[in-house]
């Protein structure tokens, strides 16, 4: 298995050479720096921890720095650990490109899903609106939690009513990288991915069935122009 860290640029669509159109999600993944290998002797499980973006030394705690310095790179702005066997031939300290994952290959992309704020019942839970006739005083309201007289003071846990809605974590499964530039570092995903523009993701090999397919083939729309 594979793992690396991202942040998510937004969505766009690419062509193939036989004119099929492919929307794709922009993940920029500049280089992933190995921070930490753990152990089952050390720690009591294996892990290799990844680290993302220079943070500005001026806003690093001693104990982040403390962390970076032992590792001999920068402090980072993000650590995600992967139990990856692929990851555990790099040393500390070593750089992971874009490149480590290629076309054709199938990942679960996680991360945080945008946030819309308090819902009520209705658009958060898919429950029903209330009558909507002049005589009635309840179209929206959430009606009764149905206590049944029992410790009518309490609320059971996993009542579904008006709340927080999104900005949970969450994976997209079964996505095909349909192109890697480690170059420019950003990688193209099939389809959608969890979060918002410049959310951090982490893509990971899925862990369905089918790990790879045969990689498309794009449209080069810059061969034709004149140098």
């Amino acid at each position: 298995m594979k793992g690396l860290i991202g942040r998510k640029l937004g969505m766009t669509q690419v062509f193939l050479t036989d004119g099929t159109l492919v929307p794709v999600t922009v993940v920029e993944v500049l280089p992933n720096v190995v921070t930490q290998k753990k152990t089952v002797e050390t720690d009591g499980y294996q892990a290799v921890q990844l680290g993302y973006e220079d943070k500005p030394e001026r806003l690093v705690n001693k104990p982040a720095k403390g962390h970076a310095d032992k590792a001999g790179v920068a402090a980072k702005r993000f650590y995600r650990e992967f139990d990856c066997e692929a990851l555990q031939e790099f040393e500390v300290g070593a750089e992971i490109k874009a490149d480590f994952f290629e076309a054709g290959e199938i990942v679960d992309v996680r991360g945080k899903s945008r946030g819309k704020g308090l819902m009520g019942a209705i658009y958060r839970n898919n429950q029903h609106i209330g009558p909507k006739s002049h005589g009635s005083g309840s179209h929206r309201t959430p009606g009764s939690f149905a206590n049944m007289g029992i410790n009518v003071a309490s609320i059971k846990p996993g009542m579904i009513k008006a709340g927080q809605e999104g900005f949970k974590m969450r994976t997209n499964q079964n996505l095909e990288i349909i192109k890697v530039d480690a170059e420019n570092n950003y990688i193209l995903i099939k389809g959608n991915v969890p979060g918002p523009r410049k959310g951090m993701v982490t893509i990971k090999t899925t862990c369905k069935r089918v790990k790879k397919v045969d990689a498309v083939e794009l449209i080069d729309l810059t061969s034709g122009k004149e140098e």
